[in-house]
């Protein structure tokens, strides 16, 4: 059984500006609040291949991955995956993004399966991301929409 979970908000800014701030690899550890680093290793074509590490968790362990991403400027639409996968079999996540009369909807469908051996089962993750999702996309409204108004600190 693999895990889905599908989420969105809507962001009362520019769509050019929402793309640019949310497709700006490097700057996601000030845009997400769980990432404490966010390289990019290289450039292929498109595509971008980055590492992402969270902050450390509980126990002190500090989790990180390698992902490719290949956004879609023409369509809006972003296609991501994780080429170290950790502790999922595979995790895929898509990024949509449609102007409406109140802004940018972003919409990011995410599946994913763990391993056996993962700390967590598909369940136990999806019930996760779909606490944590929510989170970050309401920062991430936050940030970009006080960027849009002028009122974003820098430093």
């Amino acid at each position: 059984m693999a895990g889905h979970i599908d989420n969105e908000i809507v962001i009362d800014a520019p769509m050019e500006l929402v793309w640019e701030m949310t497709n700006d690899i490097e700057a996601w550890t000030t845009l997400f609040s769980e990432y404490s680093e966010a390289t990019i290793l290289r450039h292929d074509g498109e595509t971008i291949t980055f590492r992402l590490s969270l902050h450390p968790d509980e126990n002190g362990k500090v989790w990180s991955w390698v992902s490719a991403r290949t956004p879609d400027p023409a369509t809006r639409t972003v296609r991501a995956q994780r080429v170290e996968t950790g502790p999922f079999k595979y995790m895929w996540i898509y990024w949509e993004y449609v102007q409406t009369d109140a802004g940018v909807r972003m919409r990011w469908v995410q599946d994913f399966e763990m391993k056996p051996q993962a700390p967590l089962d598909d369940d136990g993750m999806r019930e996760r991301l779909s606490r944590n999702t929510p989170v970050q996309q309401r920062l991430i409204k936050a940030k970009v929409e006080a960027a849009f108004r002028g009122t974003a600190r820098v430093g």
